[in-house]
């Protein structure tokens, strides 16, 4: 591949990930989950400077970097006790039947094996979460794959913090020096570079959908195609039933600007939907939305980048047809600060303006009012695809709206009841997902220890002698999930 003026050495860099590859596939579970348990203490060894970096980096405030700091060592921590675990790799063995007739059975064992050098584009709004050491890199390097991560130009001090500890544990583990790299170009033509060349197998991304899309295209142009996981934001629709609105409507009023305007907004999961049917209740829920939105100071958002793309963005939904301002923050708003914001639009305006369901990233939220239940049905279809969706109501009410709640549950890859959807819990049942354009690939989560299986691939091993087995495959394993041995399976 011709290497572009000011970029860094990709072929080099990739060729080193390759090498690196064919040393880290066939590493046990067990040293795999040392490296990643290594990684975790090292960053966390990094202690105060990693957290005032940050904070000078992206404004966030020292008690959210702390929690997601923990966060992304539990994420490692996780990804370590699914390796000595071992069942994640799907083992099964179907034995050979000799005298089978009228044709014999051959020996045909399959688990899943990693897939290669894997692409991380750093997020900006999760400096660790999401970023150097986070769940991409964290569950493509449990699958056995090498990570080239490219930083994200927002918090590269930061980036290269974190970096510094992965190599740390590197070396303490002896692993190979190139299972990790870093790359500090911002340029776009550094990550095209990446995603085009030919031994990158798999991407892991999360931002925009502008961002996402582009490196999606990238990859479909190639001459083999890879796989690009792309979580590329949401407006997450929360759907408030009458029930609740008559029952705890101020309650839900608080609730909900509470989490539009967490973190000013920055969440890939921020509520910038909300869509009930028009009543005296809901009449009331808005003023009260209001008010609690007034009292909202703005903040100071990432960067100068998300600031003026939230600036933007706001004011030209606020000038759509049919959207009206409910509330904004009463006090004035600095430079690079994100000013709370709650509009209100009626549904059928909002089922003919597709632009009406474009992200706001930051604190801004748009309430539809439904005419009827029916029309509340059919705002549903105007919805694409989303990482959450949240449904408001009192326990009756919920039973009587089942077929609304199916309806709703074929937009997202997480379903609330009667919570907020700016929680991600890191654990096995959660699925941070969802059909496009929330991602690119509904099957496949970013968060929880599922999140390995987007690097990974399915091998059959058939007749294969036992000494030249995978261990997970060869007899007397107690990890195989299935084995099939005279026509019966048993586990």
């Amino acid at each position: 591949m011709k290497k572009e003026t000011g970029l860094p050495d990709i072929d080099a860099i990739l060729e080193k990930a390759m090498t690196a590859f064919r040393v880290f596939r066939n590493r046990s579970g067990k040293e795999r989950a040392d490296f990643l348990d290594a990684i975790a203490q090292e960053i966390e060894l990094l202690g105060p400077e990693l957290i005032t970096t940050a904070m000078e980096e992206t404004n966030l405030p020292e008690a959210r970097l702390i929690g997601e700091r923990g966060r992304t060592g539990n994420q490692l921590r996780q990804f370590a006790v699914m390796l000595r675990e071992g069942s994640w790799v799907e083992a099964r063995v179907d034995t050979a039947l000799p005298d089978r007739a009228p044709l014999p059975k051959p020996d045909i064992r399959k688990m899943l094996v990693p897939i290669g050098p894997v692409v991380v584009f750093g997020a900006s709004n999760f400096p660790f979460a999401y970023s150097t050491a986070g769940v991409d890199t964290a569950s493509a390097l449990a699958a056995g794959c090498p990570v080239v991560l490219k930083a994200h130009p927002a918090h590269p001090r930061t980036s290269n913090l974190v970096a510094r500890a992965i190599a740390t544990a590197i070396k303490k583990t002896g692993e190979h020096p190139h299972v990790f790299q870093h790359v500090d170009a911002s340029s776009f033509e550094a990550g095209k570079a990446l995603v085009q060349h030919p031994q990158t197998k798999a991407v892991g991304f999360t931002g925009s959908f502008s961002g996402g899309k582009a490196l999606w295209d990238y990859a479909a142009q190639r001459q083999e195609p890879i796989p690009v996981f792309a979580e590329m934001g949401s407006i997450n629709p929360v759907f408030i039933l009458p029930g609740a609105l008559k029952a705890r409507g101020e309650k839900v009023a608080e609730m909900y600007a509470a989490s539009i305007t967490q973190g000013v907004g920055q969440f890939c999961t921020n509520p910038g939907l909300l869509l009930s049917i028009q009543s005296p209740e809901l009449t009331s829920f808005a003023s009260q939305l209001g008010e609690k939105i007034r009292e909202v100071a703005p903040s100071t958002m990432l960067h100068p980048g998300i600031a003026k793309s939230f600036t933007a963005n706001r004011a030209n939904a606020l000038k759509m047809k049919g959207v009206t301002l409910v509330a904004e923050s009463v006090a004035p708003a600095k430079e690079n600060q994100g000013i709370p914001t709650v509009a209100t639009v009626a549904a059928v305006d909002f089922m003919n303006n597709p632009a009406l369901v474009e992200e706001v990233f930051g604190p801004y939220s748009l309430l539809v009012q439904a005419t009827s239940r029916e029309e509340l049905y059919a705002a549903v279809d105007a919805i694409p695809g989303q990482l959450t969706s949240t449904i408001i109501g009192e326990e009756d009410e919920l039973e009587s709206y089942a077929d609304f709640i199916q309806h709703v549950i074929e937009k997202a890859g997480r379903v609330i009841i009667n919570g907020i959807p700016t929680g991600v819990e890191v654990c096995p049942s959660m699925h941070h997902g969802g059909p496009f354009p929330s991602t690119t690939d509904s099957k496949f989560t970013s968060v929880g220890t599922d999140a390995v299986k987007r690097f990974v691939r399915p091998v059959s091993f058939q007749n294969f002698p036992q000494t030249l087995l995978p261990a997970e495959l060869k007899d007397g394993n107690p990890l195989q999930i299935w084995r099939m041995v005279n026509s019966a399976w048993t586990r």
